[in-house]
């Protein structure tokens, strides 16, 4: 395979970097392990280990010879992947810098603790279980923001992690044109019937093993290299990590009811995979090898859920593989699936929620996360805050910590910040659909099971490039213009009215 690394600066500071993305990819098989399957007391061993390797590639990153390679190579003649090489070490070299050794390892502990703390606090619906643990993410978000420095106000600092040079101001924006347009448009779904607020689905009780073989087939019609460069597994949250371009893994959950649960979260990890498994194989062992972001990502992901997974072509393509594996499946029809997995209705679960009402449980979260790192609230305060907001934006009030403030891994895993990404993501799945299909007969390949269009697509026009570009030159690249909320409006309007 020909290099696209031509300068010698560039190839020694990649020769140097292979033991920085070793410890990465070390540290991503421990954090899989870790949710899938290390039994529960390897924690304290476990998160010495993250604690220790993060300060290790931290030394690594920081080495006075390697931080002068990169200097010198800023003054190069490069091509656009050497840019991007410089451009995402200098990023992270900043961001590195920042936290002190000890702070670093500090994050990396208390994360790991926090992270088992909240599966016994969730699995028991018991707040005070993690509720400590939280007031130390908290005061860790502020630290980290301070190390970080913000001209504005704190979270600007920990929204850049995820999303480069995204700022709160932004995300208010983005934010209030959603919640004034799409509060309308809810409230007109809802009043119309024309999709169901329930369905008896939802309460159809499934064995695991039927599941099992529903998703697999998904996998397979989508291509999904299962056991070649893929593989699923099941935890507590799904999640997908890449350990390289060629070992990307997804998991899912199973509850025992409700199996469009299963079904769309399966659909969602294999878009965050895809765009691991399409990148150019060359630029393995890089800094340039990975989705550019989280919103980027999240777009890869909420593009296969909405717009493939909730389509009428595919769950008509889906049916007859639900009713072969599925025994009460006979007493409902195509039309039955299709308004089944359409539902509108404000509920409690951010990972269940229809496509209409998710923005809102992410803007329940920006807010709360403002809050955290600007007015000194503790964690005892939050469930009451949570729910006073939920039911301020979708009229519902959560009865137990599990349908509230106990639902998601985030803020155990210390990624405050992260949740915005979200919404982002699920407008640019909408943006993007509408030049696709300037391009594609979106709706035929889908009904034909014909994915192969629909991927090369996207690897195109985003997975291909990796991280060379940061997010808002990307998507000038690939679509010509920025993320605009008016084509996610456009879609549910057309989808739901």
């Amino acid at each position: 395979m020909e290099s696209i690394f031509q300068n010698e600066i560039i190839k020694e500071i990649l020769a140097r970097y292979r033991r920085i993305w070793a410890i990465g990819h070390a540290q991503s098989v421990l954090g899989w392990d870790l949710e899938v399957n290390m039994p529960k007391e390897g924690i304290m061993e476990r998160s010495v280990a993250q604690g220790e390797l993060s300060v290790l590639s931290q030394e690594l990153l920081l080495r006075p010879d390697f931080l002068e390679l990169v200097e010198k190579a800023k003054d190069q003649e490069l091509n656009e992947y050497e840019r991007g090489v410089v451009r995402v070490l200098d990023r992270s070299i900043r961001i590195i810098k920042a936290f002190p050794p000890e702070f670093l390892r500090e994050v990396s502990e208390v994360t790991a603790q926090a992270t088992k703390a909240w599966e016994e606090a969730k699995a028991k619906d018991d707040f005070s279980k993690f509720e400590p643990w939280l007031d130390k993410i908290i005061d860790l978000a502020k630290r980290a923001a301070d190390y970080l420095g913000y001209e504005e106000e704190p979270y600007d600092a920990l929204l850049d992690l995820y999303e480069e040079g995204l700022r709160t101001r932004d995300i208010i924006r983005m934010f209030d044109k959603l919640e004034k347009e799409l509060k309308p448009l809810l409230d007109r779904i809802l009043e119309e019937g024309k999709v169901p607020r329930e369905h008896p689905l939802e309460k159809e009780k499934y064995e695991r093993e039927w599941m099992e073989k529903v998703n697999l087939w998904i996998l397979k019609k989508f291509g999904f290299p299962l056991g070649v460069r893929a593989r699923i597994d099941v935890s507590a949250h799904p999640f997908t990590t890449e350990f390289g371009i060629k070992d990307v893994r997804i998991t899912t959950r199973y509850e025992g009811f409700d199996f469009r649960r299963t079904v769309l979260s399966t659909i969602h990890e294999f878009g965050h995979a895809l765009y691991e498994l399409q990148q150019d194989e060359r630029f393995m062992f890089t800094p340039i090898a990975g989705g550019v972001s989280l919103g980027i990502h999240e777009s890869q992901s909420r593009f296969w859920e909405n717009i493939i997974g909730r389509s009428r072509e595919f769950v008509e393509l889906l049916y007859p593989v639900l009713k072969e594996n599925l025994p009460f499946m006979d007493k409902y029809t195509p039309e039955d699936v299709y308004l089944y997995f359409n539902m509108v209705r404000p509920d409690f679960i951010r990972t269940e929620a229809d496509v209409v009402t998710y923005n809102f449980h992410i803007i329940l979260r920006f807010k709360l996360e403002r809050i955290m790192l600007n007015e000194g609230v503790k964690a005892k305060d939050l469930p009451e805050l949570w729910n006073e907001e939920m039911e301020r934006l979708l009229g519902i009030r959560p009865k137990t910590y599990v349908e509230g403030i106990l639902q998601d891994i985030h803020w155990a895993h210390g990624s405050i910040g992260y949740f915005p990404t979200y919404s982002i993501g699920t407008i640019l799945a909408a943006q993007l659909y509408y030049h696709m299909k300037k391009d594609l007969d979106v709706e035929t390949k889908i009904a034909e099971g014909d994915f192969e269009p629909i991927k090369t697509w996207l690897k195109e026009k985003i997975h291909r490039w990796g991280s060379i570009y940061p997010p808002k030159e990307l998507l000038k690249k690939a679509i010509g213009e920025e993320m605009d909320a008016e084509y996610f409006i456009r879609w549910v309007r057309e989808r739901y009215l």
